[in-house]
């Protein structure tokens, strides 16, 4: 019944499909980023895959602070923008972006002086352990860029300018692709050109973006008030990526415990997540569209709209992520042969993309309605709910299975897969029991 109502609101469906498209699209860009990231890796070997992908999920535990800060900025904005209250909207943003610029500054230099020092710590191949340091270096003097551009995109979201978004990440794109390429094999720099590529184009994303964001902000004004509620409404969301690439890291040191072709499971592995983020990244994108949709319901004080909204999207979102998922059930021996010439990381990647395809559509359902959470500044629930459902379930019964019985890296898969099923019915349970919109 609530369903039927939702698709019988054209209005409601229509502005949940303006704010989708470009924010699939943008998905869709930082895909062929990734994808072109992996391949130009595995023309140099499987050693310089895994180490790719090494690198790639010590990254993301560096720019957790800034993802995290980016949910509260969007919480915050999308609110105060339909709110019509310019003068505390500009307040919040401009002191927010102090703050992430702050931020990006210390994390990149702390990725410079001690990514030797993380890498060499974890029992890890030493091939591996070679390749993924200068990787992670050169990656760390890019946080302040990726910090900031988040940010940016974050509030060109929350203020209906998603299209403006869409322009730059293209242009990131573009730049990423084919510098890539032209570093990698044109230059000295060989495989390291992969993280210098990911460095200048996201300095170029930043300075695309500054005319957008000067046009939002008509004052700069900071003050520590507007800070608080972003950063209350942030740490929750920040220490589930701390939780969440931790994990990521943790898979990642199991795997490398198989007794058996482990350099190989782990290049298998970054391929494979490069090819399932087709399906990822847009549930992601529909993640964040949440976000807005109900925090400027919100905003407006309708909070049925906000529920019915939040449930819209998710719904929408599903649909996508069921026809993506099809699609690369056909196309996954295919892509594999594409990002690896190996038969032992081909036969592995596309044996872990058929089993994770499994809970794909469930995984969307739960990570969109966490995304319309978040957009109510209910960040703590999303954040138990996957804490509970990735160290309570997934890292204990890939151990146990894995390596305590031997099952080998299919184990790790399929716990991949119950988590996700575990995670979204504790969201799913959050959502339905509308707490969040008593705040």
């Amino acid at each position: 019944m609530i369903l039927k109502k939702i698709w019988q609101d054209k209005t409601l469906i229509k502005e949940i499909w303006a704010l989708s498209w470009p924010m699939a699209l943008i998905m869709l860009f930082e895909f062929f980023i990734g994808l072109s990231d992996v391949y130009v890796a595995g023309k140099f070997g499987k050693e310089i895959q895994a180490a790719y992908g090494l690198a790639f999920q010590l990254y993301f535990v560096f720019i957790i602070i800034g993802m995290a800060l980016s949910v509260g900025i969007v919480s915050v904005a999308s609110r105060l923008y339909t709110s019509k209250n310019s003068v505390l909207f500009n307040t919040a943003v401009s002191s927010s972006l102090v703050v992430v610029t702050a931020s990006g500054i210390i994390f990149g230099i702390l990725g410079v002086l001690f990514s030797k020092n993380l890498i060499q710590i974890l029992n890890i191949p030493p091939p591996i352990k070679i390749h993924a340091i200068p990787f992670l270096t050169i990656y760390s003097l890019g946080f302040v860029f990726d910090y900031i551009l988040m940010s940016f995109n974050g509030v060109l979201r929350a203020c209906a300018m998603i299209k403006k978004s869409l322009w730059v990440m293209s242009v990131v794109c573009a730049m990423n692709v084919g510098l890539n390429f032209f570093l990698a094999f044109g230059t000295p720099l060989g495989y390291q050109g992969i993280a210098v590529a990911t460095v200048i184009s996201l300095f170029a994303g930043c300075v695309l973006s500054i005319p957008y964001i000067r046009v939002l902000i008509t004052k700069f004004k900071f003050s520590l008030e507007p800070i608080k509620e972003v950063l209350n409404i942030s740490w929750p969301s920040g220490l589930l990526q701390v939780f969440w690439q931790l994990a990521s890291v943790v898979l990642f040191l199991i795997l490398s415990l198989l007794p058996y072709r482990n350099i190989e499971i782990l290049a298998a592995l970054t391929n494979g997540l490069k090819i399932e983020s087709v399906i990822f990244l847009p549930a992601f994108a529909f993640n964040m569209v949440n976000a807005v949709v109900v925090g400027n319901w919100l905003g407006k004080r309708d909070k049925e709209n906000a529920f019915r909204g939040g449930l819209g999207t998710a719904v929408m979102g599903v649909l996508v992520v069921t026809v993506l998922t099809v699609m690369v059930i056909f196309n996954a021996r295919r892509v594999a042969g594409f990002l690896s010439s190996n038969p032992v990381v081909i036969d592995e990647c596309v044996r872990y993309v058929y089993i994770s395809l499994i809970s794909e559509p469930i995984m969307a359902w739960g990570v969109i309605l966490g995304g319309g959470l978040n957009g109510a500044g209910d960040t703590k629930s999303v954040m138990l709910a996957s804490a509970f459902s990735v160290w309570f379930i997934r890292i204990p019964l890939s151990y146990v299975l894995a390596i305590t019985f031997g099952f080998g890296a299919v184990a790790v898969w399929w716990s991949m897969n119950i988590s996700n099923v575990i995670q979204a019915i504790i969201i799913s349970k959050r959502y339905f029991g509308k707490r969040w919109m008593k705040a």
